[in-house]
């Protein structure tokens, strides 16, 4: 097992209110004209064509951010993940507020001055708490941005195979950049290391056997002066529990759209299998070592599209 059941369910619970928070997000969309801050896509896309956008744009972002890491450009990766964190947050904040009759002409402002002391605090204050609660709100609003470039109205079949498409490519991807390529690792440990940041949930923790060696330091050395200091030599490393925001994103952007397909109840299939996808691959993973979780969530989404169309024939 890779983490105590704990941290686990944590990870678990923070994977799931972020996917129903989002689905809730797609769905406050339904009756908002449109996306603010620009990210209203074009009204008629061929699926074809934004499936290649959407390949090519992700290549991009990939080499760019790899790129940025190499030469250890951590004033622009800051930057960049801070623009990314308000525009997401602000998306998240206005489908809320702009069903408050009273502050609607001012919805967009409002949305922005909640998010940028939010995205200020996460990425510039390194705040574990901020952290992970912003990640809570950051992924319902890229997700329902895709699901926004993604839902072909006249044709919601097409929107399904086009994900169903997706998702088996970014599996790949992600089985080669983890298992082949390794170079994911060194993404996230230079996020973590360096820029003092990570795109995805965060969780530091102490096993047994580090809560034991603290306690035996504790125990010898009565002055904390005297235990830091032998804390620093026995070098007690902490344990990291960490899910890329990639691995939250997706589900969200294929149950966004099987909702606006076929209903909330068929969406929620789609949820459930994506978690219980989750709570398998934590369950089997070793302790130490690495590993793609979209090919798991995917076979979980896959299961719960075919559980979701299933229902909707009854």
């Amino acid at each position: 097992m890779k983490h105590t059941w704990k941290i686990t369910f944590v990870l678990l619970g923070m994977f799931l209110i972020t996917q129903l928070i989002g689905l809730a997000v797609v769905h406050s969309y339904t009756n908002i004209p449109e996306l603010p801050y620009g990210m209203e896509p074009p009204e008629e896309i061929n699926p074809i064509s934004g499936l290649v956008s959407t390949i090519i744009a992700f290549v991009i972002a990939i080499s760019l951010v790899l790129l940025l890491n190499k030469y250890r450009a951590k004033f622009i990766l800051r930057a960049w993940f801070f623009i990314v964190v308000v525009i997401a947050l602000g998306i998240t904040v206005y489908s809320v507020i702009f069903y408050i009759p009273s502050i609607r002409t001012y919805t967009t402002y409002i949305a922005l001055l909640v998010s940028l002391p939010l995205a200020y605090l996460k990425i510039f204050k390194q705040n574990l708490l901020v952290h992970n609660l912003t990640e809570l709100l950051i992924y319902p609003g890229i997700g329902t941005v895709f699901v926004t470039f993604f839902f072909f109205s006249l044709n919601p079949i097409l929107s399904i195979l086009v994900i169903v498409i997706l998702l088996v490519l970014i599996s790949i991807y992600d089985i080669w950049a983890v298992w082949h390529a390794g170079f994911m690792q060194k993404m996230a440990q230079f996020q973590i290391n360096e820029l003092k940041l990570f795109a995805g949930f965060f969780i530091p923790y102490l096993d047994k056997k580090q809560k034991q060696k603290i306690m035996e330091i504790k125990q010898r050395y009565k002055k904390k002066e005297s235990q830091e200091k032998a804390l620093k030599k026995k070098k007690v490393k902490v344990s990291l529990a960490i899910l890329g925001g990639g691995d939250v994103i997706f589900p969200i952007i294929a149950s966004g759209i099987f909702m606006k397909t076929f209903g909330l109840i068929p969406a929620l299939f789609i949820t459930a299998g994506a978690t219980l996808a989750l709570f398998y691959l934590f369950t089997t993973a070793r302790k130490g070592k690495f590993y793609p979780a979209m090919p798991f969530l995917s076979g979980g989404i896959f299961a719960g599209m075919i559980i979701g169309w299933l229902v909707t024939l009854f």
